[in-house]
């Protein structure tokens, strides 16, 4: 690796940890210049403290949504820099590509074979877009909400205009109360959109995370000097803190820190009870 590369790395590894340059370096010497497992490294000596902050965000570029008559569909489309992103042609490309990919219902292999109003498809589009702007643009990921089983509700955080920014989340709900399901609705996307749950409910969380979070929080105890005995049982307590965090139904709710999630969706029932059915947040270059 090049000084250049190096110091690159290290920088990039300091905004992610807001660790120092030194540790930075003894990390990434440990890792072999991996990324992922410098930030894991710094984390089990107990320097970096876990922080959805931390994830890796290597990419820039819009997230797009689009409802019609209950549907609602979400894409996600990637620029290498915040620049392209605003440039008009890329925006106006990811309109068109959000209105079709409601209509292929967030299936991106029929949205890449579509035809767009100038007559070619989507993909000779892609690489034209490309040659004119000089830089990588890559339509990353889809969905879409069916009008059944439960209504759905959407919530853009920091809109640049209608449809558009950097964070969306998506909800279905099933038991809404006519004479509240705008209210009710949009507020817990929006929750979902600020607290960024992994699953509904702790069951619902990968177990490789759970795994991989209970062997840093080991690690880090170990490596404080505590006994093997005493990390066992502080582990316990970090490990259902981390479940609650992360599963929806269990976290604070973002309007009042004295309720649940859990609690706001009982208190909103009526004829019956108020469930979320699925939900999707959407974050431009997330886990990239």
């Amino acid at each position: 690796m090049s000084n250049k590369d190096l110091l690159d790395n290290i920088k990039k590894l300091r905004e992610m940890t807001g660790v120092g340059f030194k540790d930075c370096k003894i990390a990434l010497d440990e890792s072999n210049g991996d990324i992922d497992k410098s930030v894991e490294f710094l984390r089990k000596k107990g320097i970096a403290k876990a922080s959805k902050k931390m994830s890796r965000t290597a990419s820039e570029g819009l997230v797009l949504v689009k409802e019609q008559a209950g549907e609602i569909s979400l894409i996600e489309i990637n620029s290498e820099t915040d620049f392209v992103a605003k440039n008009q042609d890329f925006i106006k490309f990811c309109r068109e590509l959000s209105e079709i990919n409601f209509l292929t219902k967030g299936d991106l292999s029929k949205l890449n074979e579509s035809k767009m109003t100038n007559g070619n498809l989507v993909k000779d589009n892609l690489v034209n877009l490309i040659a004119k702007i000089g830089e990588k643009i890559t339509i990353r990921r889809a969905n879409f909400f069916k009008n059944s089983k439960g209504t759905n509700f959407a919530y853009v955080h920091s809109a640049i205009e209608k449809g558009i920014g950097k964070i969306i989340s998506v909800v279905k709900l099933d038991g809404i109360s006519e004479n509240d399901k705008d209210s009710i609705g949009t507020k817990i996307a929006m929750h979902i959109a600020a607290s960024n749950p992994l699953a509904i409910d702790i069951d619902g969380i990968d177990q490789k995370i759970v795994e991989k979070e209970l062997e840093i929080i080991k690690a880090e105890i170990t490596n404080s000097g505590k006994p093997t005995e005493v990390a066992d049982k502080i582990s316990k307590g970090k490990i259902s803190k981390f479940l609650n965090d992360n599963s929806l139904l269990n976290q604070i709710w973002i309007m009042d820190p004295k309720k649940k999630v859990s609690d706001v969706l009982k208190e909103n029932s009526s004829d019956r009870p108020l469930k979320i059915l699925e939900f999707v947040r959407y974050k431009v270059g997330e886990g990239v």
